[in-house]
């Protein structure tokens, strides 16, 4: 059983504008926008991070926001939820913030004795917010005050046609079965960045078809590439099929696919979203990867212009 995984890192998802993603995620949900890059593998689109003051590992949500793509349809193999946690007794709050401001899918549900918030993101995306005793520090800089303001991560739930395999693969990875409460599975590490807790549904749909709205990956915490390559050649040892190390800039990566379909990552905490930019002005300007930066008055004109 592993033992350096240390929660959530990110979760990527796919959106059809920038503008109406990035007013989403840092007007409405009042997250900070840390940084403003470009996608490795297609760099006329963007790479856009929102999280918490400095984007602490468990806080990092991220998109790919490709110009009018088509919506993702919802289905097995796939992330449906990804929750972040907020102080109790916010929920009140935070739904007549998000009914004011238009949100579609808003339902109010109890899970495992917690109170959440499920709602749509701005291409249908699954999100929720669940009350917890979260001591992490939020970001205010977003306009929402910390009596409510967003933590970090809560969980992500997957739906999964076959829960037992990626299920085993959580247990190798470090978590434990917390409980179950009809057909979702919960899983938790002991000790964690607050980002610790995975829900596996199971469900008999048809599979997931990816689109805008769609989560890309999941990635986890580690705290630094010795630990990531130990990790690596754990699941290799496995039988799982895992690149090698990546460097994402503020982060290395490695990635696989989970059984039940969904792409997992594992993600260095170092060396962080402030390596380039200074902490008070982290998000503003477009930063690239160094074999972009070629590209860079190409991409400044062609690039949806956001705040």
């Amino acid at each position: 059983m592993l033992t350096q995984i240390k929660g959530l890192h990110h979760v990527t998802a796919l959106a059809s504008s920038a503008s109406r993603n990035n007013d989403f995620f840092t007007h409405t949900l009042g997250l900070r926008r840390v940084k403003k890059t470009v996608n490795f593998d297609a760099p006329d689109v963007y790479h856009l991070y929102y999280g918490d003051e400095v984007g602490t590992p468990g806080s990092v949500m991220t998109y790919f926001p490709f110009p009018n793509a088509a919506r993702g349809k919802p289905g097995s193999g796939e992330v449906a939820t990804t929750a972040f946690a907020v102080p109790e007794g916010s929920l009140d709050a935070w739904e007549a913030r998000l009914t004011e401001a238009g949100v579609k899918g808003l339902e109010r549900l109890n899970r495992y004795g917690e109170h959440r918030l499920v709602f749509e993101g701005p291409d249908g995306d699954g999100l929720a917010l669940v009350e917890a005793d979260d001591s992490r520090t939020p970001w205010t800089g977003g306009g929402i005050g910390e009596d409510m303001a967003i933590r970090g991560f809560h969980s992500v739930q997957m739906r999964l046609r076959d829960a037992g395999p990626t299920a085993e693969l959580l247990r190798f990875m470090g978590y434990q079965e917390e409980c179950r409460q009809e057909k979702v599975m919960r899983f938790s590490l002991p000790e964690h960045n607050g980002a610790g807790t995975i829900d596996i549904e199971t469900v008999d749909v048809p599979r997931a078809g990816q689109g805008a709205g769609s989560v890309h990956h999941i990635a986890f915490a580690v705290e630094d590439r010795a630990a990531q390559l130990e990790v690596r050649n754990a699941l290799t040892e496995n039988g799982f099929q895992i690149t090698p190390q990546i460097d994402r800039d503020y982060f290395y990566a490695i990635y696989f696919r989970s059984p039940g379909g969904v792409l997992f990552e594992v993600a260095t905490n170092e060396p962080g979203f402030d390596r380039d930019e200074d902490r008070a002005h982290l998000g503003e300007a477009l930063k690239l990867p160094t074999q972009h930066a070629h590209l860079r008055e190409q991409l400044e004109q062609r690039l949806e212009p956001i705040d």
